[in-house]
């Protein structure tokens, strides 16, 4: 299974547009995951603790644990996140927040370096700004968690950007980004 995180807040989003693009051009058993359509919640204190409890039992079956299991099974990941006030959606950190769960994503080693236990090859970001985009805002941040917490080695930034700008032909820029793919 492929997955893909649509972070996206809008319904008519130019960066699901580009990354449907990308499921068009890469096909398969692509599961779609609208995090907008989600319960995410942040962690409080009821919630973190539910989760310790979970954990020291090692009950990694439980429900609560869904979306991490999902997306450590997963064989690619591909993230749409618009470029909003410099970084991605809240939704996207929310959904991370849920799903970073130790034993199903991740382990600690004795030196308390973790260890990714994601079976996906490659995760894919899509993006696009109305302005200039800034890669160390939030694709950066997404690359180093795969690459040291995830085991996602592979990651591939593919972005529109200055769609908003005047005299942009922001149709154009969409149209180089989507012959990237």
């Amino acid at each position: 299974m492929k997955l893909f995180i649509n972070s996206s807040t809008r319904s008519a989003s130019r960066t699901r547009e580009l990354a449907e693009a990308y499921i068009a051009a890469h096909p398969g058993d692509w599961k779609t995951l609208s995090l907008r359509e989600l319960n995410l919640q942040p962690l409080n204190e009821e919630r973190l603790a539910k989760r310790m409890e979970l954990l020291a039992k090692n009950q990694l079956d439980d429900p609560l644990f869904d979306l991490a299991r999902e997306f450590a099974s997963a064989e690619e990941i591909l993230i749409a996140a618009p470029h909003y006030d410099l970084s991605f959606p809240s939704l996207l950190k929310l959904y991370i927040e849920n799903i970073y769960i130790i034993g199903i994503v991740s382990l600690y080693s004795e030196d308390g370096r973790p260890q990714g236990l994601c079976k996906a090859k490659q995760l894919t970001y899509v993006a696009t700004s109305g302005g200039p985009f800034e890669k160390k805002f939030g694709y950066e941040y997404i690359e180093e968690l795969c690459k040291t917490a995830f085991n996602i080695q592979n990651c591939r930034l593919i972005y529109a950007e200055n769609l908003d700008i005047e005299g942009y032909d922001a149709e154009e820029i969409l149209a180089k980004a989507k012959e990237s793919l």
